[in-house]
């Protein structure tokens, strides 16, 4: 049974929510603030916030009315400036538990117009369909018809996802992805199945009155209206049916920026994770580069691409499981630099590699800071300094912190090449 307790409010954890030290242990009161005083009903390490008595300088009014229900969202109540300072904080932390340091940037901010891809829950109840987002730390769905984080091309997204579960028909639960496009809407659905011929005529009617560029379950294409292309560098790229793009333009620019910025002077260089080329598209501006990644319409996609592109190097492309078979150092040793950009779950058995081989310079993209110290800390065992860290800050009000990090290999000097 919840008890009442008046806490101070030490710190922010990695969730956003706030830490009480008490003498039981911590406690974490979602809602609350670092330096607040707070009441809330305590049930073992949780507290659930019942008042601020003394309410910190950085507290905002949420912009959402949905915040505090939905999970999208982590700390729409802190100030921007605070947030950004915060997420920093959760990188430096994440070295410092991996026993590295190293200068790290102040978060750049990345929202830009917004976020141009959504990935919309449908559940069916009594009352029909519903589209949203779940609760946070919960599996209930909470409606979200119209989410203000999203670029204006996405504000009917709910609208339409509903749309095409309703052409589907059924009762499983749906995952719906939708993504602004330069040609319209992209929709993808996952948790269907394959659709019968008359479902694929009724979604096919959707997708016209919808106005939609492509419609698809699973990634099999019903109907592609128009290209939904995007434009990746001012390259334009066809991507897959529910294929992955960063969830914001300006998110996008701002890693592909510090990558071609970290990798100057480089003549040869690996892309690992390639995916459909933002890194990719923009080193080949002045290298050549070689593109790695496991999923084949993802490097069909980028090898279109630069196809159709006038002013880029070629590119070279190569399917592989990089977590299964990574680049042996052999394979590493013809590039200068090294891109890698996996998935939360980092990079280990690739790093290992990087970390035994003659690479100069290595740079990290990472959504995940504590593989991304795992992962740093095999390179700097290996020899590598890291010399640069920037977090980026593409999901606005969430935990969610993306970072580049740099990292050289000294070359041994003349006289030690002679001795050895």
């Amino acid at each position: 049974m919840a008890e009442m307790h008046t806490l101070l409010i030490d710190r922010l954890g990695q969730h956003g929510d706030g830490i009480a030290m008490t003498p039981d242990g911590p406690v974490y009161v979602a809602g609350a603030l670092a330096g607040e005083t707070v009441v809330a009903a305590v049930s073992g390490d949780r507290g659930r916030l019942v008042s601020v008595e003394i309410a910190s300088a950085n507290r905002v009014v949420p912009s959402c009315p949905l915040f505090g229900r939905c999970g999208g969202c982590a700390v729409q109540h802190l100030a921007g400036p605070a947030a950004a300072a915060w997420k920093r904080e959760l990188v430096v932390a994440a070295l410092a538990h991996a026993g590295l340091e190293t200068e790290v940037a102040a978060t750049l901010p990345a929202h830009g117009l917004g976020r141009r891809r959504v990935v919309l829950h449908l559940r069916r109840g009594e009352a029909g369909w519903e589209a949203g987002f779940m609760a946070a730390r919960s599996h209930d769905l909470v409606p979200v018809p119209d989410c203000p984080l999203l670029v204006p091309g996405l504000r009917e997204a709910s609208t339409v996802a509903l749309a095409v579960a309703g052409a589907l028909g059924g009762a499983k639960p749906l995952d719906v992805q939708v993504t602004a496009t330069s040609g319209g809407l992209d929709v993808d659905v996952r948790g269907h199945g394959p659709a019968s011929p008359s479902r694929r005529t009724a979604m096919t009617t959707a997708a016209i009155r919808d106005d939609l560029a492509r419609l698809s379950i699973h990634g099999d294409i019903i109907v592609e209206r128009r290209p939904p292309l995007v434009s990746v560098d001012d390259v334009a790229v066809l991507p897959p049916p529910g294929g992955f793009l960063q969830a914001t333009e300006a998110g996008e620019a701002a890693l592909g920026e510090l990558v071609r910025h970290a990798a100057t002077g480089a003549r040869v260089v690996a892309d690992l994770f390639a995916g459909v080329g933002p890194f990719a598209l923009r080193l080949a501006r002045t290298a050549a580069v070689h593109a790695v990644e496991t999923d084949a319409a993802a490097l069909v996609a980028l090898d279109r691409a630069v196809r159709g592109a006038t002013d880029r190097r070629a590119i070279v492309v190569e399917r592989r499981d990089l977590f299964r078979r990574p680049l042996l150092t052999s394979e590493l040793a013809r590039f200068d630099t090294v891109v890698f950009d996996p998935p939360r779950a980092g990079a280990e058995m690739q790093a290992r590699q990087l970390a035994a081989s003659t690479v100069a310079r290595v740079i990290g993209v990472s959504c995940n800071p504590a593989t991304f110290a795992r992962d740093a800390r095999i390179l700097v065992d290996g020899g590598y300094r890291l010399v640069a860290v920037t977090p980026v800050d593409q999901f606005l009000h969430s935990a969610h912190v993306e970072l580049v990090g740099v990292f050289e290999k000294p070359r041994p000097s003349r006289a030690r090449r002679i001795l050895g």
